[in-house]
């Protein structure tokens, strides 16, 4: 037993990347638990203590409850990374059902190899994002598979938010003569990752969208606005989403294309790679299906949260028409029906 070393670490630095130990359930794995996770998340509380599960106090209200998991290639990339858009993505699915999002888990599928860096600056990005929409991460799980077999890092989030009592939110809701409003350009996460997997510059570089929607939404409830429906469009984008609440709704929606903002670089972009910018995903934009006469105060609202210049925009309305059926209205005066996105949408991009 003469030369044995106990490979216990007493500091992340001992191990620059991680290893298949950092997943076993040992001491190595508490070390990076301690020193990493809860040392990050931990807000003085005690939801983080070594138990099997949070307990958290709710108040008898009505809860929402989301879960998604990120397995975006590149892990950062213009505009953002795999941690803020972990979070991005899951609060911003409570907050279209009108929830304000309380709590997070966060589950973390780590590739041996990976450098412990890249991690830690990860998980400081969930946690500022996690500060900006006001939510707290309070459990979480963390695996490490062999190296070869994890392309660095996945993340899952499961998220629970407190519905206010009337807030019903939903594609049932929608009502012929509600408005169609976006809160900003559109493309912007999809070609942000995708120039930098084909190596595009642009005079103006494309940075990613993806933010917290929670406050904008938020105040669209406080002031009690008439909102029938919202959905980010994130696989599938604006296409997706306004074809399914079509169906959902069993009305038709009519688009102005012209009304529709596109970041002259993300237009320039689409057109290289042969993609429909109205089908490209997007982590920060969403659309409100709202009363016309609290339109014009929730684009109020919007633009006092809008970023990099983006502007939102009416861009349609619902009409009594063909169940289920989205019509553009084209910038060159025409008609057509937009469809579903069809097809392999662009892969690894959430």
């Amino acid at each position: 037993m003469s030369g044995f070393s106990c490979p216990i670490p007493f500091s992340l630095s001992d191990y620059p990347h991680v290893l298949m130990a950092h997943g076993s359930g040992g001491a190595i794995m508490q070390r990076l638990i301690e020193e990493l996770f809860l040392k990050t998340f931990n807000d003085g509380q005690d939801v983080n203590e070594a138990h099997d599960s949070a307990v958290l106090d709710v108040p008898k209200e009505r809860i929402a409850m989301s879960s998604d998991s990120f397995v975006i290639q590149p892990l950062i990339f213009p505009g953002g990374d795999i941690g803020s858009l972990s979070v991005h993505g899951t609060v911003n699915d409570l907050a279209m059902s009108g929830a304000r999002p309380c709590y997070l888990s966060s589950s973390f599928i780590l590739e041996e190899g990976l450098p412990m860096e890249v991690l830690v600056q990860i998980v400081h990005s969930m946690k500022k994002a996690a500060d900006a929409a006001g939510v707290k991460i309070v459990t979480g799980d963390t695996k490490v598979v062999e190296r070869g077999h994890g392309d660095g890092i996945y993340i899952n989030t499961t998220g629970i938010g407190l519905v206010k009592e009337g807030v019903n939110i939903s594609p049932k809701y929608v009502r012929e003569g509600d408005l169609v409003l976006i809160n900003g350009d559109l493309g912007r996460h999809g070609m942000a990752i995708m120039s930098v997997r084909e190596s595009l510059s642009f005079e103006s570089p494309i940075k990613s969208d993806s933010t917290s929607l929670v406050s904008p939404v938020m105040e669209m409830i406080e002031e009690n606005l008439d909102i029938s429906c919202m959905r980010d469009a994130t696989r599938g984008g604006l296409a997706a989403v306004l074809n399914e609440i079509a169906v959902g709704s069993g009305l038709e929606i009519h688009i102005d294309e012209a009304k529709i903002p596109i970041n002259e670089a993300v237009s320039g972009a689409c057109e290289i790679l042969g993609f429909d910018p109205l089908h490209v995903a997007n982590e920060g934009r969403f659309a409100i299906f709202i009363a016309e006469k609290d339109a014009g105060r929730a684009l109020e609202i919007l633009s006092s949260y809008k970023e990099d210049g983006a502007m939102p925009s009416q861009i349609g309305k619902v009409v009594n028409g063909k169940s289920g059926m989205v019509v553009l209205n084209t910038a060159i005066g025409t008609k057509r029906i937009l469809d579903m996105p069809g097809g392999e949408l662009l892969p690894r991009i959430c």
